[in-house]
């Protein structure tokens, strides 16, 4: 099967090595990706009108792909924020500070709960939700700040994040930069969250423990409760109206997650169910929170959401930009340029790649795996995920299987090491909330992570 390279097949490439030069040297790169996406438009078109049009249209195609993930972020922030102000989330986790009574209860239990509340919310609001309840009573227990710090960071910017299953948002940017459907990504990264979870929660609990016995770890951290938002709030809602909702919210979500399962809605729709439940959720709260200035708090949440909606994902969507022009965006945005007989541009690399080197599924598991810890080194973790669905796509037409597998490693490579685990500026959140330095925390996570990635990328081998 001949594959017609062009001029085009080429600078996408030089522009793939140079994306990943910048993020090894932990430099910005949104310059990169809009030259990138010019150099291809003034190649494909010849006119500079449409050139400089086709920057901003790319742009226009990133934001259309991720819209529903980007508002569905921003509608649970906004939602968590009430949650927050109203002490809601006091009471949705009190019945576990009855249960933190040792270091180890503590540590699973405050991160079983954070895996499990970031599925729902996003990890950095979760932090919140559960950080300044828990903490003092993870101390109490005997756990350090800095293994409450450890177990919200593994289990919430660690496997939920990276694994996504019930918001869909990272599965969506690596199966639409694949090609293939979000479900596929989703089944294929089951066995690879569940060892890396495992492998890594484990590993750094062993160290954590080895440490505190041997006193080179003490409980000694400052508590830092952020009691100025609460202390103006207590009377938003009596104990009673705080249990009812304690209760209603996760009910809620649950019969969400039990309406995907029978209807068998998936991605978008998926989204869309918890997105809509969120939204009436945050309508109900402030409207009962806040009485007669309920409507304009509403306004005031949503605000605060699509910050930090748009904060999270402003450098996603250069990057985004530039590698949706690798598949099926390219015609769209920049009209039919390419050969009659390309299947796009990263498909057309992955055949030639096949008819030229002897690619196993050994090499191309280790090199995802490589990649999507070199995209996470700009501390985002999501900017680089869609070279991960990229690259794993051409991986996966080179040998003729596993695009699924290979586009899910190279998710939660990319996530581990830049969603909040590794990279000290990634970190912030949880080191703020425990009052621990981040780059303390990165160091602690170092060696636990790595085990969990080089046992995790071993298995990907053998799921293909």
């Amino acid at each position: 099967m001949g594959v017609e390279f062009t001029a085009l097949h080429w600078i996408y490439v030089i522009f793939i090595v140079l994306i990943i030069g910048f993020m090894v040297k932990r430099r910005d790169t949104t310059l990169i990706c809009v030259v990138g996406i010019f150099m291809l438009a003034i190649v494909a078109t010849g006119d500079l009108t449409s050139s400089i049009s086709g920057v901003f249209n790319s742009f226009i195609y990133a934001i259309t792909e991720l819209l529903s993930t980007i508002l569905i972020i921003s509608i649970i922030v906004a939602m968590s924020r009430v949650m927050m102000t109203s002490g809601i989330n006091e009471v949705m986790v009190a019945p576990f500070t009855k249960i933190i009574k040792t270091p180890a209860l503590a540590y699973w239990t405050i991160g079983l709960l954070m895996m499990i509340i970031s599925w729902f919310f996003w990890p950095s609001p979760a932090v919140a939700l559960l950080g300044a309840v828990l903490l003092p009573v993870a101390i109490r227990a005997g756990l350090p700040a800095l293994g409450v710090a450890m177990a919200m960071n593994l289990f919430g910017h660690g496997i939920a994040l990276s694994s996504d299953f019930v918001i869909q948002g990272a599965p969506k940017l690596t199966a639409d930069a694949a090609g293939i459907p979000v479900g596929d990504v989703v089944s294929a990264s089951i066995p690879l969250v569940i060892t890396m979870g495992v492998v890594t929660t484990i590993v750094a609990y062993i160290f954590l423990r080895r440490d505190m016995k041997r006193g080179t770890l003490l409980n000694t951290a400052n508590t830092t409760e952020e009691n100025g938002e609460q202390e103006s709030v207590e009377n938003l809602l009596s104990i009673g109206q705080k249990r009812f909702f304690a209760v209603l919210i996760p009910i809620a979500f649950i019969l969400d997650v039990i309406a995907m399962s029978v209807f068998k809605l998936q991605g978008g729709d998926a989204t869309a169910l918890i997105g809509g439940t969120s939204v009436f959720i945050l309508l109900l709260l402030s409207i009962v929170a806040h009485k007669t200035e309920g409507l304009e708090k509403t306004t005031s949440y949503l605000i605060q959401g699509f910050q930090f909606g748009f904060k999270v994902f402003g450098p996603v969507i250069p990057i985004a930009a530039f590698f949706y022009l690798g598949d099926a965006g390219f015609t769209q945005i920049l009209g039919d340029h390419l050969p009659a007989t390309s299947h796009g541009i990263v498909n057309d690399l992955g055949v030639g790649l096949a008819a030229i080197v002897p690619l196993t599924k050994d090499i191309a598991v280790i090199t995802l795996a490589v990649v999507g810890a070199i995209t996470g080194l700009d501390g985002s973790g999501f900017s680089g995920i869609s070279l991960a669905g990229s690259v794993g796509s051409l991986f996966g037409n080179a040998i003729g299987e596993g695009t699924a597998t290979l586009t899910a490693l190279g998710q939660i490579t990319a996530i581990w090491v830049g969603g909040g685990t590794l990279i000290p500026w990634a970190l912030i959140p949880a080191a703020a909330i425990c009052n621990v330095s981040p780059f303390e925390l990165a160091r602690r996570n170092l060696i636990p992570v790595v085990i969990g990635l080089v046992v995790t990328t071993i298995v990907a081998v053998f799921l293909i």
